[in-house]
């Protein structure tokens, strides 16, 4: 049996996720890569029908970024569980989100959270 994964990496969107009343009113740049396991309807593929289709994926995380949610663990669980209700051949989501400039003090660098959600 033949597995595979799409991957979109380093996603770029402004959103206003965060704690902070800060973050809510001035927002953020976030990056998001995804990873997206699953088992092909037939090997090799030739069909879209045979695999997930990122461009399906791409719009569903766009339209979930625009929703403010408080903790990037919450947003990321969603984005995750949203993929794997759509698309019935997914195996797995693995989900990074950085937010690009934390308002933090003296800072420097990003910060972000990972999980990966295994279909039960």
């Amino acid at each position: 049996m033949s597995k595979a994964s799409i991957h979109l990496n380093d996603l770029r969107f402004f959103a206003y996720h965060g704690l902070y009343k800060e973050e809510q009113i001035l927002g953020n740049e976030f990056a998001i890569s995804i990873e997206v396991g699953f088992t092909p309807k037939a090997f090799p593929i030739v069909d879209i029908s045979d695999t997930i289709n990122y461009a399906l994926v791409y719009e569903m995380v766009k339209k979930r970024m625009q929703i403010a949610t408080p903790l990037l663990e919450t947003l990321a669980s969603d984005i995750a569980n949203d993929i794997l209700a759509q698309f019935s051949l997914a195996d797995y989501v693995h989900i990074s989100i950085n937010k690009l400039k934390p308002p933090i003090a003296q800072f420097v660098g990003s910060l972000g959270v990972s999980l990966k959600v295994n279909r039960i």
